[in-house]
């Protein structure tokens, strides 16, 4: 199964996006980087500048029917961009409207609150984005990892890299479990 990897341009935090693709790649699925631009994305460790890692898809080309499963890595300038993206917030969206599961970690939240998927759901973050996903209608819990089933989709959540190792277990069982259905068709 491929999962998509949104991140934009610049500002991803380099260990949401290695851990979590080192994860979907042991288990078996295939990462794709998307980004709102071609070419290469820029990742930091906290506020310095770490690697560049290529882009496979622009956003406003990839269609979320090419994916079983999202993951938004956070870092607090890569959601702050992508939520500015009308392309980035409808593909985040359109997950949700197909009910493929979406896993996202830290910041990245910002970004499910932009694109209006958080009402009625139970998720974490990173400790600053509470008040937003209040008032964007969603409850938010301190926990190191939290599922929520609430239709459509499944949504994994966590609040920070020291979460790493729950936030990947979370999700490579959640997203085993759309791979095993559609293994089965």
């Amino acid at each position: 199964m491929q999962i998509a990897f949104l991140i934009a341009p610049e500002g991803v935090e380099q260990v949401e996006l290695t851990e979590p693709w080192k994860a979907v790649t042991d288990a078996g699925d295939r990462p794709r980087l998307v980004s709102t631009q071609s070419g290469r994305v820029q990742a930091f460790d906290h506020l310095d500048k770490a690697d560049t890692f290529p882009v496979d898809d622009v956003v406003s080309d990839a269609s979320v029917d090419d994916f079983g499963a999202l993951i938004l890595p956070g870092g607090v300038a890569n959601p702050d961009a992508l939520r500015m993206d009308a392309d980035a917030v409808a593909f985040v969206k359109a997950f949700f409207e197909a009910g493929k599961p979406v896993a996202a970690i830290c910041h990245a939240p910002w970004t499910l609150v932009e694109a209006d998927v958080v009402r009625g759901r139970t998720l974490t973050s990173w400790p600053s984005l509470r008040t937003d996903i209040r008032n964007a209608g969603g409850e938010w819990v301190d926990e190191q990892v939290h599922v929520c089933e609430a239709a459509p989709g499944t949504l994994i959540t966590s609040r920070k890299p020291g979460d790493l190792k729950a936030f990947c277990e979370a999700f490579t069982s959640e997203f085993a479990k759309v791979s095993g259905a559609a293994a089965g068709r």
